[in-house]
């Protein structure tokens, strides 16, 4: 039986953290086990890099104390391999060897901390427990996130701003009474989700909703699709055939972006609001029809009113009621939920355990301007389910085009910043697009790295903590 065969992880996990440490010592690792026991954690251990490795894989320990110079492996590779399955790891560096470039490198790699051997019971302890500490605060947030999003939740639809909440109560309000509806908003911010709220919360949630793309179906095609036709009416009517209005007798007719259909549909359309009754193509009477109405746009159909474009009879039968969609950029305090709920659905639909986004990856996201709205952010998270090989998606799983407004983009605010504060920005930009290696950045930025390290000293917060890491 292997070393790994024989570590056997406690069921318990509820309130203990894990604790992986890696070291060709095996003396060490029981000082390590004996030091820590008595902070309520599961430890583990192993002499093998590669052991070490499929331990992480398997149990994602959120601490993790790695001897940077062992006969197997170097502690430098064993790291990345590490950060690279579970970029969230906290990992100590533990060696007898100190020294400056090393401790500098590791933390450039993504170490948290660099510690000397021989290390004192009490010092091990200390920052172990700080460790602790944050991994248990980590744990309790995801907790409370779960807890919120679940509380946040309406009708498919997640969102913790003021404007989003809004929306949710007058779709409340609205949904038993509306006969007509106009749902308005940029591309990709939900408007289909609205309108199939409403059709759940109306007292026809039990009969059909009948959906209609008026942008994807062409201007010869859409007569027949909406009225219907019958035999002989055109070539090819081989039969009567109803359409998509009396299809949704009884029920709901989602016209989704009304704003691409002619004036000449759009004054059919009008009578069959007024009227409440509608004939196929090539027929001689009407048929009465009782169908609630529900349209959405993304363009502005009372800038196309005064242009000639759009019915203003129509509209104002529409617009009677309206319900406005923000733009992601408005909402972006709804953005955590969303990236919560995609991911929840990614993972389920292409059956990967992908649970969560690191923080770095968070602050790439946060900083997008986000033009496609909620559907260029599922595409966006989609695509980094399917390319990430773990089960934490991070920067390198994001697209260039989300990483490149970050790392190169601009701020129309720098045009009247002092030249200061314009340099510090774009030096953070650089620091985050090469994931803090100073040298790379310095590099880029075509200055000594002794100037970058002043900048960055003379950068420093109140507290004397420079403004990116060190």
């Amino acid at each position: 039986m292997s070393e790994l065969e024989q570590i056997k992880k406690p069921e318990s996990r509820e309130s203990k953290v894990t604790v992986l440490a890696i070291d060709d010592e095996a003396g060490f690792l029981e000082f390590v086990g004996e030091a820590i026991s008595d902070e309520n954690v599961d430890f583990l251990s192993t002499t093998d890099p590669e052991e070490a490795l499929t331990i992480v894989q398997r149990w994602h320990p959120p601490v993790i104390l790695l001897d940077l110079n062992m006969p197997k492996a170097a502690g430098m590779e064993v790291l990345g391999r590490i950060l690279g399955i579970d970029p969230n790891a906290d990992v100590v560096m533990l060696t007898a060897d100190y020294s400056t470039e090393s401790a500098v490198r590791a933390i450039q790699q993504g170490a948290c901390d660099y510690l000397v051997k021989p290390i004192t019971v009490e010092r091990l302890r200390e920052r172990v427990r700080l460790l602790l500490q944050e991994a248990r605060r980590r744990e309790h947030r995801t907790r409370l996130e779960e807890d919120v999003y679940h509380s946040l939740q309406f009708e498919s639809m997640v969102g913790q701003s003021p404007i989003m909440q809004e929306v949710f109560v007058a779709i409340r309000r609205i949904a038993p009474h509306f006969r007509t509806v106009l749902i308005g908003g940029a591309t990709g911010t939900g408007k289909e989700l609205v309108a199939r709220a409403l059709h759940r919360l109306s007292p026809v949630a039990s009969k059909p909703l009948v959906v209609c793309n008026c942008a994807a179906i062409t201007e010869t095609l859409l007569e027949s699709e909406l009225f219907g036709s019958v035999r002989g009416a055109f070539t090819g009517a081989s039969q009567d055939r109803i359409g998509l209005i009396e299809a949704a007798h009884g029920g709901v007719l989602f016209l989704d972006e009304i704003g691409e259909m002619s004036q000449a549909m759009q004054a059919k359309l009008l009578r069959v609001f007024q009227n409440q009754e509608v004939r196929q193509v090539g027929a001689t009477a009407s048929r009465k029809v009782d169908v609630r109405v529900i349209a959405s746009t993304h363009r502005d159909l009372r800038k196309m009113v005064s242009q000639g474009q759009f019915r203003e009879d129509l509209y104002y039968r529409l617009s009677m009621i309206e319900i406005k969609l923000p733009p992601l950029a408005e909402r972006k305090e709804d953005l955590r939920l969303l990236e919560q709920g995609i991911l929840r659905r990614c993972a389920t639909e292409l059956k990967k355990p992908v649970a969560a986004l690191t923080g770095r990856a968070q602050t790439v996201l946060s900083r997008h301007s986000w033009p496609g709205n909620i559907r260029e952010l599922e595409n966006v998270l989609g695509r980094a389910c399917m390319m990430t090989a773990t089960n934490t998606i991070d920067v390198r799983d994001l697209p260039d085009s989300v990483k490149t407004v970050v790392a190169g983009g601009s701020n129309g605010d720098d045009v009247l910043a002092p030249l200061a504060d314009v340099q510090k920005r774009h030096i953070e930009r650089v620091l985050q697009s090469v994931d803090g290696n100073k040298a790379r950045a310095a590099e880029i930025l075509q200055i000594s790295r002794s100037s970058l390290y002043r900048i960055l000293q003379e950068s420093s917060d109140p507290s004397g903590n420079a403004l990116v890491g060190s």
